[in-house]
């Protein structure tokens, strides 16, 4: 984590209702008899909590605070402990424990010490106060004493679906929530708060957020709650952001307890307890001391059903950032999931293709040679020989990572469909529809919508393709609009948060729409498809006017609710990627493939897709 940092503010007013109450009384913080609270100032940590998101005591000292050390941080650069008071009081809205930070200093004690803790009351903005997350009260420049060890510690309040509201976050307008009375009783943040730094427990919780490279997971205490067909959390409204989702760490050294390697669907069994932290690498996390015991749910990797030889397969794909210095063991794998999980679909949209160096910022922007990487593995996987179209974009123009020039393209089997090419196509030429003889084409093909509008700055631009299969013309558009950067964050102080992002795609969309209006003001019949990453929900405004005035219909929207996902992120199975089809097309066959978003072990961060067309 990064440096805890010392500003000012935190929490006041109070609620009613009394989980602290209930766990009093059921024995759940039952202090042992050598941690009673030893004299000082008086100041016990629910005081220095408060019942709002900022401590009515920040910027102030404290003198002798008393609790007991119940979880240790020795690494990084953001030590220190947490430690909690056995006497709880009974008011639901205050935490009874808190963060002590020590910075790069070893912390001086151990778990089960009860201590009295002298220090600054501070509240520290993960990620900066500008990044608009919750603040994290803490006490800073700590002076600590020791009265006794071995103390039993509080135990822990367990997280479920009896304790979670069904509400997530009051709503401020747009504005912070962190001077409002928390409400653990009714909103879901306002209870993660009210526990803050408290010990918390998960059981036998399912994982929804398979293992990460920073090793971490996600997983849910509401079991039965938007549960994907494959043991997910489906995220499917804004209103509904799945209140049960908590990240897991580990405080528990590496040779003592590796970090299980999980996938969605898997199960951490018995109990996972520990502090519960907030940070800005997914909002509320439990730190835990105790993890529970790994079950494989089995989750495999789907294969999609080859296409008929009278049917049109048309896949799309997010790469992730692929360039020829990608090792090679992406490629070969990419390579295998489009032979056999997609079963070699005859044409595939891209996203995410670099150009020739990747990341070297030196006016590089041909992309030849990814391409050729890619198609020469797919052939040694047993693959047909691709054909790839593409334009380079201008150097610096179409966003990503710093000189990878990330663009779309097609590759294609010639062997079962041809592709219309037609000269003038360029970084800079907006393609335009063309009518000859009662049908629809291109000035040129592959060509880019609308490079100039503004709605594509430092973004990729739309690439358009004209193909043939069975007497048929078939227009695919490859899309990556956009990405979500800027926008506030779900767990953060703003509520509702703030999509500033999405006012791009929005535009995007409506470029799009207005390309397809024009195939289908030329043709009608014109059979089109729009396929990539969009960066936004099948419930999104970018998605409504993408498909305004009904030109174009959006697949996910026809599977069940519980299969609308691709992608994973914090917990949340969601759709980022979209194939739409235009009237004509009529009936197709759609399957989202998951081969990546569950698996700790991704090609890439992205499933891909395919539909199947009989003309």
């Amino acid at each position: 984590m990064p440096n805890r940092r010392s500003t000012s503010t935190r929490r006041r007013a109070a609620t009613t209702g009394s989980l602290i109450a209930g766990a009093l009384a059921a024995g759940l913080l039952a202090p042992a008899q050598s941690a009673s609270a030893a004299p000082g100032s008086g100041t016990r940590i629910h005081d220095i909590q408060g019942t709002t998101r900022v401590s009515p005591l920040a910027g102030q000292q404290v003198q002798d605070v008393p609790g007991v050390v119940t979880a240790v941080r020795n690494f990084g650069s953001a030590r220190g402990f947490w430690f909690q008071d056995p006497e709880a009081d009974r008011n639901e809205a205050t935490s009874e424990a808190v963060f002590v930070f020590t910075g790069q200093n070893a912390p001086g004690v151990a778990v089960g010490d009860a201590v009295l803790v002298s220090g600054t009351v501070s509240e520290y903005y993960p990620g900066g106060e500008a990044a608009g997350l919750q603040s994290v009260t803490q006490l800073t420049k700590p002076t600590v004493t020791v009265k006794s060890s071995g103390n039993v510690l509080p135990a822990p309040v367990r997280l479920r679906p009896s304790v979670i509201p069904d509400r997530y976050a009051p709503d401020a307008r747009g504005g912070s929530i962190e001077k409002l009375p928390l409400q653990p009783g009714r909103y879901a943040l306002d209870r993660y708060e009210s526990l803050e730094g408290m010990r918390v427990e998960v059981r036998d919780a399912p994982v929804v957020g398979a293992t990460s490279e920073h090793k971490d997971l996600w997983v849910t205490a509401e079991p039965r709650h938007n549960r994907t067909v494959r043991g997910g959390t489906v995220y499917g409204s804004y209103a509904d952001p799945n209140a049960g989702r908590v990240k897991i760490a580990s405080l528990i050294p590496y040779a003592q307890r590796a970090f299980p390697v999980a996938n969605v669907g898997d199960e951490l069994t018995g109990s996972t307890a520990g502090p519960l932290d907030y940070n800005n690498f997914g909002g509320y996390t439990i730190q835990a001391t105790e993890l529970g015991t790994l079950k494989d749910g089995k989750l495999r990797r789907e294969v999609t059903r080859k296409q008929k030889s009278d049917e049109l397969a048309v896949a799309t794909y997010n790469v992730e950032n692929l360039s020829p210095t990608t090792p090679q063991a992406k490629f070969d794998r990419l390579a295998a999931a489009l032979v056999t999980n997609l079963a070699s679909p005859d044409i595939v949209a891209l996203e995410e293709v670099q150009d020739d160096n990747g990341t070297t910022n030196d006016g590089v922007v041909d992309a030849g040679q990814t391409l050729k990487k890619l198609t020469d593995a797919i052939v040694a996987a047993g693959g047909p020989a691709y054909e790839w179209r593409q334009i380079s974009p201008v150097n610096g123009q179409d966003g990503g990572q710093p000189g990878g020039n990330i663009r779309t393209a097609f590759l294609f089997n010639p062997a079962r469909v041809s592709f219309k090419d037609i000269p003038g196509g360029d970084a800079g030429t907006a393609v335009k529809v063309t009518r000859e003889g009662g049908k629809a084409g291109l000035s040129a093909s592959p060509g880019r919508i609308e490079p100039a509008d503004a709605a594509w700055t430092n973004s990729r631009k739309p690439l358009v393709g004209q193909f043939a299969f069975r007497g048929e013309d078939v227009f695919v558009v490859a899309n990556h609009f956009n990405s979500k950067g800027g926008d506030q964050a779900v767990d953060g102080r703003f509520q509702l948060p703030a999509r500033t992002s999405e006012k791009q795609r929005v535009a995007q969309s409506k470029v799009v729409n207005a390309f397809v209006k024009q195939l289908l003001a030329a043709d009608r019949r014109a059979n089109v498809i729009v396929a990539g990453d969009l960066n936004d929900y099948q419930f999104s405004p970018a998605v409504k006017a993408l498909t305004s005035g009904g030109v174009l219909t959006d697949l996910v929207d026809k599977l069940p609710k519980k299969e609308r996902y691709g992608y994973v992120y914090q917990g949340n199975s969601q759709v980022l990627d979209h194939m739409l089809t235009s009237r004509h097309l009529g009936r197709v066959d759609y399957d989202i493939v998951h081969i990546n978003a569950e698996f700790a072990d991704q090609a890439s961060d992205h499933d891909p897709q395919v539909l199947r067309w009989k003309p």
